[in-house]
């Protein structure tokens, strides 16, 4: 806790303090980097990360519904993958992962626990064959002080993102007649075609740039305008 205490006031002030708490996890836990995964409500999550690489990597988890962050919050329990092992438990994620790394990754994935809820995870990312000095115990205590911290200041996070997810979800389900669940995993399923992220998909739903018919007429159900055969 010195140490946090120490990282954040060494930080630059005008930096968002979630931000510097997620630096300063990174720092303490020897990684190269790390994301902090917000999300206290079902279906909503926020990141906050170090670089944006390892943002992306979040989301790419988030469009596959599958990798560590996904089971951490799941299973509520720290999650370490080498995303180079063979099998992997996360193929699709540890594929993508591989070609953002020329050397090996780990992922710790820690869930952040403030009382008995989990409200999101605190990941941190080993490129190499190193591996956190620190142990499991440790990761989690580090990652609940964490948690504390940004449940007690959730406005600092930038919700908007997550605001513009739900109108797209909605005007989907309603072009498809299907419900909001479907209508996200067709949100997803573009956004993993497209190799993009859900907001990128939901900023062009929201921009008209991408609609979806509920008819079976000529053009097929669905005219996404994209020139596609999805």
């Amino acid at each position: 806790m010195s140490r946090l205490a120490r990282s954040l006031a060494a930080g630059d002030a005008a930096v968002p303090m979630p931000r510097r708490l997620c630096q300063a996890c990174v720092d303490i836990l020897d990684g190269q980097g790390g994301t902090l995964t917000v999300s206290a409500v079902p279906g909503e999550r926020v990141v906050v990360s170090t670089e944006q690489v390892f943002a992306d990597l979040e989301s790419l988890q988030e469009v596959l519904g599958e990798g560590p962050v996904q089971q951490a919050l799941d299973l509520d329990q720290v999650v370490v993958s080498r995303v180079q092992d063979s099998p992997n438990p996360f193929p699709v994620f540890a594929e993508q992962a591989s070609r953002a790394f020329d050397d090996s990754l780990t992922v710790y994935a820690v869930p952040m626990r403030v009382g008995t809820r989990t409200i999101g995870v605190l990941s941190l990312y080993v490129t190499g064959t190193d591996r956190t000095t620190r142990s499991i115990d440790d990761l989690q205590f580090l990652a609940d002080a964490v948690g504390i911290s940004l449940i007690g200041d959730m406005d600092a996070l930038d919700w908007s993102q997550e605001a513009r997810i739900h109108q797209a979800t909605g005007m989907v389900a309603a072009q498809l007649r299907i419900s909001p669940a479907d209508a996200l995993a067709v949100l997803r399923a573009h956004a993993f075609a497209r190799e993009t992220d859900l907001r990128a998909v939901a900023d062009d739903v929201l921009a008209r740039r991408m609609a979806f018919s509920h008819d079976d007429g000529p053009g097929g159900p669905d005219r996404t305008g994209q020139g596609g055969d999805a």
